[in-house]
C-alpha cells in the first residue's frame, strides 16, 4: 500500500494538509447489481437500475483507476444505491428505494446488516489501519453525477465536495481545483457542487470518528456527460484527474 509521496511540499503549516498522507480509495455506488433474494423486487425497474438513480455511472472506474495508478487500497460496492444507499445514514429518507421502505422492519434489518454495515465497516477499519500506519489518510470517496436534473442543466464538470470547517479538506480542494484548472482551462471545476460536502455521506460520518489533522475526507464527483463521449476522451480526463490529486497533494503549481 503507498503514500503519496511528499515531492518539494510546501510547509504542513501552509497547506495545512497532512504530510505525506496515505491514500484510500472507496465508491459506495459503483454498480446497480440486486442480490437474487430482493430481485423479485425490482422486475419491472430496469431503466431505474440503469439510470443515475440507481448507480453512479462511471464511479468505479475511476476510483479503481486512482487505487491502480497510486497502489492504494480501494473498498467498493457494486450493490444498487435502490436496495440501500451506503452513502446515507441509517435513518435518512433516501438509504432505501420507496419499494424497500415499505418492506417489514425486519427484512430492512437484514439488508443494512447484510450490505450496508459490512461495507461501513471494512472501509472505515481500513482507513483506521492506514492512519495507523503513516499517521494521516486522504479519503477520496468516487461519484458521479448526471448532467440533466429535474430539466437543469448542470454545466460543471468536476465537483469537490468538503467540509470547509476542516482546515485540509478546505486546503487540499483549493489545490486541486487550482491545478486542475492549470491542467486543463476548459473544465468548469466547483467546490461543494453539485452537493454540500457537510451533507449527509460517508465522509461526513468518518469526520466524526477521526481528528482533521489525520483524517481528509473528498468526494470526488465526475458529470456523466463525459461517460457519453467517445472513449478516447473518458481516458484523457481520468488521467488529468489522476495527476492533479498527486500535484495538489505535494502542494505543487503549475
Amino acid at each position: 500500500m503507498a503514500s503519496i509521496a511528499p515531492g518539494d511540499p510546501m510547509t504542513r503549516k501552509d497547506t495545512l494538509i497532512p504530510a505525506n498522507p496515505a491514500l484510500v480509495v472507496t465508491c459506495e455506488h459503483g454498480g446497480n447489481k440486486v442480490p437474487a433474494p430482493f430481485r423479485y423486487l425490482f422486475r419491472d425497474c430496469r431503466p431505474l437500475l440503469d439510470s443515475h438513480r440507481g448507480f453512479d455511472p462511471g464511479a468505479l472506474v475511476m476510483a479503481r483507476a486512482m487505487a491502480k495508478k497510486y497502489g492504494a487500497p480501494l473498498k467498493a460496492s457494486t450493490i444498487s444505491r435502490l436496495l440501500v444507499d451506503l452513502n446515507r445514514s441509517v435513518g435518512h429518507r433516501n438509504l432505501h428505494m420507496e419499494t424497500i421502505r415499505r418492506l417489514p422492519a425486519a427484512v430492512r434489518q437484514e439488508i443494512v446488516e447484510h450490505y450496508y454495515q459490512p461495507y461501513r465497516i471494512e472501509a472505515e477499519q481500513l482507513i483506521a489501519q492506514e492512519i495507523a500506519r503513516l499517521g494521516s489518510v486522504v479519503h477520496i470517496s468516487c461519484h458521479s453525477f448526471t448532467d440533466v436534473l429535474d430539466g437543469v442543466v448542470r454545466h460543471t464538470d468536476i465537483g469537490l465536495l468538503y467540509d470547509p470547517v476542516r482546515p485540509g479538506e478546505r486546503a487540499l480542494c483549493a489545490h486541486w481545483k487550482s491545478v486542475l484548472k492549470a491542467s486543463a482551462p476548459a473544465l468548469e471545476v466547483r467546490r461543494n457542487y453539485p452537493y454540500q460536502g457537510r451533507n449527509d455521506g460517508f465522509t461526513t460520518t468518518l469526520r466524526k470518528k477521526f481528528p482533521s489533522d489525520v483524517y481528509v475526507g473528498i468526494e470526488l464527483e465526475l458529470n456523466q456527460k463525459h461517460l457519453s463521449a467517445p472513449a478516447g476522451q473518458w481516458a484523457p480526463l481520468r488521467e488529468i484527474i489522476l495527476s492533479s490529486l498527486e500535484m495538489a497533494l505535494r502542494g505543487n503549481k503549475r
